[in-house]
């Protein structure tokens, strides 16, 4: 949901910069590459020290690579197959390495299992969650639906962490992970059920013919 409302704003945003870096020979890919590193050291060096909220402001800064790409890949006419299975890809190694930073951090000096375990549990969930729609959308049917998309389910996570480490109590974050976890478990299953209708409906098709 989130990332069809603001998809529109962030590109009429971000087009001046793709344009910057395109007439410098900058790639996409390469926006890619470095937004994903930048996101990975900010959340497994920061955050396992303590410190959220700067932690935060670093993967955001990054984060916003995931929207960059998109818009210059689109303006050098360089949107492809390869573009996408990279940009899925780096997805999937940036969510690990928040919540795995918050797991570094909650299992060990932050001595907050509960959080850890939250943010585990969010992290294995939200992976099912991609997962589920890679192999529906590889088998030809439609998984993009749920209440708990990547989008949603980043921000809630980051402004929370950021709140955290400002000094709002972890017990916050640790119900919004946990939260966040059974969301993801809810959207899995939303998503076997529409590929069930769907598959369904192909076997009635193939066996009405």
């Amino acid at each position: 949901m989130l990332n069809r409302y603001a998809r529109a704003l962030f590109t009429r945003i971000f087009t001046p910069a793709a344009r910057f870096l395109l007439a410098r020979g900058v790639s996409a890919d390469a926006v890619t590459i470095v937004g994903t590193l930048g996101v990975a050291l900010g959340a497994l060096i920061l955050f396992p020290l303590g410190e959220l909220f700067w932690g935060t402001m670093v993967i955001t800064l990054f984060v916003f690579s995931d929207v960059l790409d998109g818009v210059m890949a689109r303006i050098a006419g360089t949107t492809g197959r390869w573009g996408s299975f990279l940009d899925s890809t780096l997805d999937r190694v940036q969510d690990a390495a928040v919540f795995l930073g918050l797991m570094l951090w909650f299992f060990g000096a932050g001595d907050f299992w509960i959080a850890g375990v939250a943010a585990a549990a969010s992290m294995a969930l939200g992976m099912l969650v991609s997962y589920v729609r890679a192999k529906a959308e590889s088998l030809g049917f439609d998984a993009n639906t749920g209440i708990a998309e990547r989008a949603e389910r980043l921000v809630v996570t980051l402004v929370f962490a950021g709140l955290t480490g400002l000094g709002l109590n972890p017990w916050a974050l640790a119900v919004v992970l946990l939260l966040l976890a059974a969301a993801s478990a809810i959207t899995v299953g939303q998503r076997m059920v529409t590929v069930y209708r769907q598959s369904r409906r192909v076997r009635e098709t193939d066996g009405g013919q």
